[in-house]
């Protein structure tokens, strides 16, 4: 095996299939690791039985003479014992990834799959690499290339942090890269459905009937797209919805009224297990229902500003949005019944109703000249 030296290093083509190992004849323990984007300096020694790793950084900022010294005083320093108290072997962020997601208490599936999603889609080159390796210089770069979506942008690196902080809790590892990042400013989407007549209509002219029960139900619910996309027909009762898991972490019942099951009755009987069904979809349910002028959350503000301007408190609004009390009696002491909220419930359907939102119709009528398509 010839030297390490700044020569040869420099004249080593990427690898185009995994990671070559070059160790240095020399100096033992030091290696070259030499991936399809970097070569990277590395110390490695069997310490107390185990073999220990330790990243020295990545060619040319470090070089190969910088790399040797640095590596000799590894050598050194764990000859004397200190190596013994240096945590070695940083998981990859796929790792930390799934050991954060593996939380008993974090929150629903759907949140889960949405985050592996995310982390594939934008950070699929990343996914492999040992959270050492990653650097502020990158998590700046990739902040920066995902700029035509600054909250998705700030979202997604916040969870890199989120993730990082999860695995120092065993791991020695230093303080997450992103606190290099100067992080977008976000102005907040307060869009609402002013025109509730002209929402009427799009939906109307919708072809696909069951987006349009879709959009209906989220409307008079505020129900979170996710939540009535995953909505089976088992948790549908006449008086209440139940979702086993929510956003928060925690299952939640909904107050709804007659009218709900009404705007509901067109889809019944389409599927044993979910209420908006999707023979196209993988998961069995719809995922990407037409788009309207209006996005899914638009619905569930405007079920939020209905409520309010028809009188309801904003906690009790809270309450139906499922959002957490900010108070500790909200949080620990108030736990209101069902049948304590349905009112504030039918309150917003009546607005909504008198707003040309929702139409006051039998069932007969409702499902009267609905033909459904396979989606």
């Amino acid at each position: 095996m010839p030297k390490l030296t700044e020569t040869f290093v420099s004249k080593l083509p990427l690898a185009k299939e995994g990671t070559a190992k070059h160790w240095d004849p020399e100096i033992r323990g030091l290696v070259l690791f030499v991936g399809k984007a970097s070569k990277t300096w590395y110390f490695q020694k069997d310490v107390g039985g185990q073999t220990r790793r330790v990243m020295i950084g990545r060619h040319p900022a470090i070089s190969a003479s910088a790399a040797r010294e640095t590596a000799l005083e590894f050598m050194l320093e764990w000859g004397r014992g200190a190596g013994k108290s240096i945590q070695i072997g940083a998981p990859t962020l796929g790792k930390a990834l799934e050991s954060y997601l593996a939380r008993p208490k974090l929150r629903s599936e759907v949140h889960k799959n949405l985050l592996r999603q995310q982390f594939g889609l934008h950070l699929k080159d990343w996914m492999k690499l040992p959270l050492t390796e990653i650097t502020k210089a990158m998590v700046v770069e990739r902040h920066r290339s995902l700029a035509a979506t600054p909250s998705g942008a700030n979202h997604l690196l916040k969870y890199v942090r989120t993730v990082w902080n999860h695995a120092r809790r065993t791991h020695d590892l230093p303080e997450s890269p992103t606190m290099a990042i100067e992080w977008f400013e976000e102005q907040p989407n307060g869009e609402v459905i002013e025109d509730l007549k002209a929402w009427r209509r799009t939906i109307d002219a919708l072809p696909n009937p069951i987006h349009q029960v879709f959009y209906e139900f989220i409307l008079a619910t505020g129900l979170r797209k996710t939540e009535a996309f995953t909505l089976e027909w088992k948790n549908v009762h006449d008086d209440h919805i139940h979702l086993p898991m929510t956003k928060n972490g925690r299952a939640f019942d909904l107050p709804i009224v007659p009218r709900h099951i009404e705007i509901l009755e067109p889809v019944r009987g389409l599927n044993k297990q979910y209420v908006f069904p999707s023979t196209k979809s993988e998961k069995g349910y719809i995922g990407r229902p037409v788009r309207l002028r209006w996005s899914p959350h638009a619905h569930r503000r405007t079920f939020a500003t209905v409520a309010m301007e028809t009188g309801v408190l904003e906690e009790v609004v809270g309450r139906l949005l499922n959002h957490t009390p900010k108070s500790i009696t909200g949080q620990r002491y108030t736990k209101p019944s069902l049948d304590a909220l349905r009112p504030a419930m039918q309150a917003v359907v009546d607005e909504l109703i008198s707003r040309g939102a929702l139409c006051q119709l039998g069932r007969d009528e409702l499902t009267k000249d609905r033909s459904f398509t396979s989606l």
